[in-house]
């Protein structure tokens, strides 16, 4: 299954920081246990690796109110084969 990082940026006040910890605390979604936040480093986002089927899957996991301001990015592993740098699981 496709690996993704969602990253969800909010701004940089402890009220936006608490506000976005609260949309994924009020949507009950399990990914908040995920979620590593960079708000004491002054970076202000939360960002999560999650397996789902597809981008549009990873982006529906972020609170509603968090989605316009959400990346998604597919991860791909990679590793050396033969003098080689193929990714993990057959895709050239």
């Amino acid at each position: 299954m496709p690996r993704y990082l969602v990253e969800v940026s909010h701004d940089a006040t402890t009220a936006a920081c608490n506000q976005a910890i609260a949309a994924f605390l009020r949507t009950g979604s399990q990914y908040l246990s995920r979620a590593d936040w960079g708000c004491k480093d002054g970076e202000h986002k939360a960002w999560m690796i999650v397996e789902l089927p597809s981008k549009g899957d990873a982006l529906q996991i972020v609170p509603p109110e968090l989605r316009a301001r959400a990346r998604v990015v597919q991860l791909t592993a990679f590793t050396m084969d033969q003098d080689r740098i193929r990714a993990v699981g057959g895709h050239e």
